[in-house]
């Protein structure tokens, strides 16, 4: 997928982008992509909307339209390409992209995204309790990954900011680790009940829905460009 011209982002995620990646944890890459616009007026227009596989690496690729409507629900796995430190690929639209990454916030989407994305990690962490040995790895995996949307997800409503790389790895591999004691994860179960409280009571900096109008805008603009070649879509795309 990278190197086509259809790539309007692309960065690497997963445990990597976080700072938990081990010795043996594979490297993520996500993008967003666009459908010629042609393909998309027909009676039968492409169904697939997300692609996967670069160069045999685990990669997730949505098409621009399907993109800008999981950022705008702030689901976690979409919105985080929007506040990467670095890309393995970019273009004019995709940079556009990046500075309207705040237009896509709003408060109560921001919670119930991240916090219900959490504890839904939580449930599947509890589901596995009581499974052969060989899941402890996924059990501890969840662990982290709770933690680190818990933390994700209140930074960002009470900063505006979405942190990526998170600043204590040592805090999460402990967590996870010590699930292994701890059956009912119950040391899980109080940190989500103690961010559930800090949402509660915190004050937010994000407002009450999103700032639709620009979103809208580039993605006219960016569906119109790519109604035609790919050279023209290039030349309209290196304009921002």
């Amino acid at each position: 997928m990278n190197g086509r011209r259809d790539v309007l982002l692309e960065g690497i995620v997963g445990s990597t982008a976080y700072g938990l990646a081990g010795p043996g944890s594979d490297i993520d890459y996500a993008g967003i992509y666009v459908e010629p616009t042609r393909n998309l007026l027909g009676l039968r227009p492409p169904q697939r909307q997300t692609r996967q596989g670069r160069d045999g690496a685990d990669a997730t690729y949505h098409e621009i339209g399907k993109a800008m409507r999981l950022m705008l629900s702030c689901n976690p796995t979409a919105t985080e390409i929007l506040w990467l430190d670095t890309y393995t690929a970019d273009t004019g639209f995709g940079r556009e992209l990046i500075a309207l990454r705040g237009s896509f916030l709003s408060a109560q989407r921001v919670r119930d995204a991240f916090f219900g994305y959490a504890t839904s990690q939580f449930r599947r962490l509890l589901a596995r309790d009581g499974e052969p040995a060989a899941a402890t790895a996924r059990r501890a995996k969840h662990a982290r990954h709770t933690l680190r949307l818990l933390w994700q997800g209140y930074e960002l409503y009470t900063t505006g900011r979405l942190p990526i790389r998170v600043p204590d790895p040592e805090r999460y591999h402990a967590l996870g680790d010590a699930i292994a004691d701890d059956p009912g994860a119950e040391a899980v179960r109080r940190l989500v009940a103690e961010y559930e409280h800090r949402f509660d009571t915190a004050v937010t900096v994000l407002p009450r829905t999103p700032d639709e109008a620009p979103l809208d805008d580039l993605l006219q603009r960016i569906r119109r460009a790519h109604l035609d070649s790919p050279e023209a879509a290039a030349r309209e795309g290196a304009a921002f």
